[in-house]
């Protein structure tokens, strides 16, 4: 649905901060699933670990909430003039490994939405195994607040 090139115009990640490298399918204000391409290639393999390549959950947990920033975007009025941050995470467990050359499907579903900020249920799978899971908190920012902080 949405390729590389579009995600960028909606997340400001970029390289090496970038996770999600395709979104599958979107449905406004309910839920996303996207992809993310684990690649031998990823910096964070040369230290965790050099001899058992494991990516580390905190970044699975944040490629779930890019994934889930990206459903946001589509689901708030006048996107260009907010900005979602990460608020919180809630209730994360981690199921598997994630290692080179799997594909981490990210699932993100809204479950509570508020003018300021935004309640998800997140899961990234291998296959059909769940890999992690959390409970995401978003805080919905006007543009101009941002420069507040």
């Amino acid at each position: 649905m949405f390729k590389i090139e579009d995600i960028m115009k909606f997340l400001p990640h970029r390289y090496p901060f970038l996770l999600v490298d395709r979104i599958l399918s979107l449905e406004k204000g309910k839920a996303i699933a996207g992809i993310k391409n684990v690649t031998v290639n990823e910096p964070f393999f040369q230290g965790h670990f050099p001899e058992k390549k494991i990516m580390p959950g905190v970044l699975i947990i944040e490629a779930m909430a890019q994934c889930g920033g990206i459903l946001l975007y589509h689901s708030i009025d006048n996107p260009g003039e907010k900005f979602v941050l990460l608020r919180g995470v809630d209730r994360a467990r981690f199921r598997r490994p994630v290692v080179p050359g799997d594909t981490l499907r990210l699932e993100a579903e809204i479950v509570r939405m508020r003018e300021r900020f935004c309640e998800l249920r997140a899961k990234a799978m291998v296959g059909d195994e769940v890999a992690a899971e959390a409970e995401i908190l978003a805080a919905i920012l006007e543009a101009k607040e941002l420069n507040e902080l």
